[in-house]
């Protein structure tokens, strides 16, 4: 489990009562979590020049434009 994760869990202002509470919990963290981790990356590569944007290509039925 994530370092960070776990140093929330222990320092949580509010002791859990069940482990359903606990499970809620870190998924939630995690979630967050991964999310930060993703849009710090996205913003890395912004900022060095390397994401490339997306074009839009719209097809007809045949797959040809």
């Amino acid at each position: 489990m994530n370092e960070t994760i776990i140093r929330e869990l222990i320092e949580a202002k509010h002791p859990f009562r069940s482990i359903k509470q606990w499970y809620k919990r870190v998924v939630n963290l995690d979630r967050h979590w991964r999310k930060s981790r993703s849009e710090e990356s996205i913003r890395s590569r912004k900022e060095m020049g390397l994401l490339v944007p997306r074009q839009n290509i719209a097809f007809n039925i045949t797959g040809i434009q």
